[in-house]
């Protein structure tokens, strides 16, 4: 079964912000690229530095431990399809985000 992490819109309303969210198996980075809300899993896979306090640049975010730079919306490293973190998809219903893990990452 997936699971649904549910977080308050207002957490993340205005562009450019961030939540980190950590519970049960999970460590997450939402952010709110102009009103789009993205959600990857917040280590970075070169050593496992948090990716949500890195430098925000449009939907590419910068690992502030070494500089690699990831798609929001794809996870994968720019220009690369070697080097990828996990993105998860984020719906809106109303005042509410869900991001939904796959059952298999989940179980992890």
């Amino acid at each position: 079964m997936n699971r649904r992490v549910t977080v308050a819109r207002e957490r993340v309303a205005s562009p450019g912000a961030r939540l980190l969210l950590e519970g049960d198996g999970y460590s997450l980075a939402l952010f709110n690229v102009d009103g789009q809300f993205y959600a990857i899993g917040d280590s970075c896979p070169h050593q496992g530095a948090s990716l949500c306090g890195g430098k925000l640049q449009g939907r590419v975010i910068q690992c502030g431990a070494h500089g690699l730079r990831f798609d929001l919306a794809s996870g994968y490293l720019l220009n690369s399809t070697q080097l990828k973190v996990p993105s998860y998809p984020v719906e809106v219903e109303g005042d509410q985000l869900h991001i939904l893990i796959p059952a298999q990452e989940s179980a992890q």
